[in-house]
């Protein structure tokens, strides 16, 4: 049985291509069931996102090139282009590669959680789809804890890499109880999204949107179940929030250093967290001047994104360190299995070997034949029988003047090699 890995992902190819091999919820229960119909195929799954198309396999395989043709056929792809974008992993380096992949040394995002969700699913998803036997069960279960150990002894997920992140990041310094924290966010954009996304992971619920535009605030509030402001409601409202985030294309600011003022003395000097994501920016700069208002800019927050990404580069070293462990783990134990495997079939033909002598034994014995001469034909034929393979193994030792191995024949069936050489 041979595993592989076949994969694209945003290393190698553009979004257009990445497209067109990615599989949806639906049509991966298909692909797996058109997959393990496919010559060889013994177990499988496929690992989707947007950034990487991967599939694994185990079976009888040389290479990687029925995969390969059978992933430009299912998504009607031209074969050569997906060869040329992709990359091919077989045994320990396929094994090397899932373990890296979940524990997100292969991300966009260097040590990003995602993807041992995302692999997690696809694992499930190949199990249920009966495409997952015993070889791929102790892989990527292995696997689950080789990430999890990563991130455990590791620092490689512990400090932000996006400026949205980075932002939620620093508002758990300025305010431990980050859930209790009112929330308002100036924009409707993908970044404030993304950073009302990392709020909710954080427990937050009192968030309010505020936008120029009405409509897109509030759809952008249904998703988040957040409250709705306009500007114009910003300078009375402002001294309601603990934080206060903001990213929009307004070419002056919006938030200015008598509105932050006022909103303090409202609040009796109770400190305010506030960040600018913007360009041109949308808070005025002499805010940090106020005592407990804290303003962090785009720059402060992309000058420690910089600093997180080399302390994950250091990280990953270690990472992959103890990736490359745990590969020879895995290794030595599919090794034990194949050792206990050879035991299990030489015990088998031993012992089908002694019935079928026996019954004939016995039969003879129901005819009338004498005891003795049953007995003694048993004993000849089994020991001849389980002498056979032996025996053969010595002589062509023996012939290609192996010394190794006639030790170790020697050694496995108790015999005294001494003797022998002096007999030589």
């Amino acid at each position: 049985m041979t595993l592989l890995a076949l994969g694209i992902n945003h290393k190698t190819a553009p979004v257009a291509l990445r497209e067109k091999v990615a599989f949806t919820p639906d049509s991966l229960v298909s692909a797996l069931s058109s997959l393990k119909k496919q010559e060889g195929v013994s177990e499988s799954v496929i690992v989707s996102t947007c950034n990487r198309t991967e599939v694994y396999v185990n079976g009888a395989f040389d290479s990687c090139e029925s995969i390969l043709k059978w992933l430009a056929q299912f998504h009607h792809v031209d074969e050569q282009l997906i060869g040329e974008h992709s990359y091919q992993f077989s045994q320990d380096e396929a094994i090397r590669h899932i373990m890296r992949v979940a524990a997100g040394l292969d991300s966009l995002i260097l040590g990003e959680p995602q993807i041992l969700g995302q692999v997690k699913q696809a694992f499930n998803d190949a199990r249920h789809s009966g495409t997952v036997s015993a070889e791929f069960e102790r892989l990527f279960q292995h696997t689950f804890s080789v990430a999890k150990k990563v991130r455990t002894d590791t620092d490689i997920g512990a400090n932000a890499v996006s400026v949205a992140f980075a932002a939620v990041q620093l508002a758990k310094h300025i305010f431990s109880a980050l859930p209790k924290r009112s929330v308002l966010l100036v924009g409707a954009g993908e970044t404030i999204e993304l950073v009302a996304q990392h709020l909710k992971e954080q427990g937050v619920k009192q968030l309010h949107v505020a936008n120029r535009t009405v409509a897109r605030a509030q759809t952008l509030a249904e998703k988040l179940d957040a409250n709705v402001l306009t500007l114009a409601q910003v300078p009375e409202q402002l001294h309601n929030f603990d934080i206060v985030i903001s990213s929009t294309a307004s070419q002056l600011p919006l938030i200015g250093k008598g509105m932050v003022e006022g909103a303090l003395k409202q609040r009796r000097n109770m400190p305010m967290f506030l960040v600018d994501l913007a360009v041109p920016r949308d808070i005025e700069s002499q805010v940090n001047e106020l005592g407990d208002a804290y303003l962090y800019t785009v720059d402060d927050l992309q000058h420690i994104v910089e600093q997180n990404l080399a302390s994950r580069e250091e990280a990953a070293q270690e990472a992959e360190q103890i990736i490359t462990g745990q590969v020879e783990t895995y290794l030595s134990w599919q090794q034990s299995q194949q050792s206990i495997d050879l035991v299990k079939q030489f015990r088998e033909r031993g012992t089908s070997q002694r019935d079928e002598l026996v019954a004939k034994a016995l039969l003879q014995l129901e005819e009338g034949k004498a005891s003795q001469d049953v007995v003694k034909e048993l004993a000849y034929k089994l020991t001849n029988s389980l002498m056979h393979g032996p025996t053969r193994i010595l002589r062509e030792a023996a012939a290609t003047s192996d010394s190794s191995l006639k030790q170790w024949l020697s050694d496995s069936l108790e015999l005294d090699s001494q003797s022998n050489q002096r007999q030589e």
